[in-house]
């Protein structure tokens, strides 16, 4: 079976025997992008977590059979060394990883929470970040969330 999508900005096409494969095996295995985890394997750690047509999306449980024709994004395709998402921006300012392991998927939900809800509530953040992280960075990762809406809100203002 052939899938083609766009990932990170690129057309990829993938032949696979099994359309029922977890896109996060393509995108690390096939793909070779190696920033989108796998945790648990069941959508509930969300450190698999991607971007599939801007909408957040656990990767260990989307079939690739699903990504043909969508838009899909991995931590990779964020932002860049030279020009970080403000997420990405604000993870660095707040200091925000112990282990690190588990933030890909954090930035990846997050980033999608603010696409939605620029100025999102401690409330807000509760109800839509559910991803786990075994260090219990959330006091700096909810000041991270705060501070890269900022930094959002500063970046849509100067264009």
């Amino acid at each position: 079976m052939k899938v083609s999508f766009r990932i990170n900005n690129t057309v990829q096409t993938i032949h696979t025997d099994d359309g029922e494969t977890p896109l996060l095996w393509i995108i690390r295995d096939v793909l070779n992008l190696k920033g989108t985890k796998f945790g648990c394997g069941r959508s509930a750690c969300g450190a698999c977590t991607i971007h599939v047509d801007g909408q957040a999306v656990r990767s260990c449980s989307f079939p690739v059979v699903l990504a043909e024709g969508r838009t899909i994004t991995t931590i990779e395709g964020l932002g860049t060394p030279d020009d970080p998402h403000p997420v990405q921006k604000a993870w660095i300012d707040e200091i925000v990883p112990q282990c690190g392991y588990c933030q890909p998927g954090f930035m990846m939900a997050t980033a999608a929470l603010l696409n939605n809800n620029p100025i999102p509530s401690d409330e807000d953040i509760d109800n839509s970040i559910s991803n786990i992280c075994r260090c219990a960075t959330y006091y700096r990762m909810r000041k991270a969330i705060h501070r890269a809406a900022q930094l959002q809100s500063e970046s849509n203002d100067n264009k």
